[in-house]
């Protein structure tokens, strides 16, 4: 990573925050052309993608409250 992207990276970081963002999971990808940015948003704590964050866990009758 050259220096001018570590630069953009803290920039973007900084300015998620600043936007009120207090949780941020970061991946790349080689999947993803140079430059291109996905971004997921979802509603509280659970992990993004997880079939808690999906509404698919199959047996949540069986969680304990």
């Amino acid at each position: 990573m050259q220096e001018n992207e570590i630069d953009d990276m803290i920039a973007f970081l900084d300015g998620t925050m600043e936007k009120g963002v207090s949780r941020l999971k970061v991946q790349t990808s080689e999947e993803l052309e140079e430059g291109q940015m996905v971004k997921q948003y979802h509603h509280g704590r659970c992990d993004v993608g997880s079939p808690w964050a999906k509404g698919t866990v199959s047996n949540c009758d069986a969680i304990d409250s």
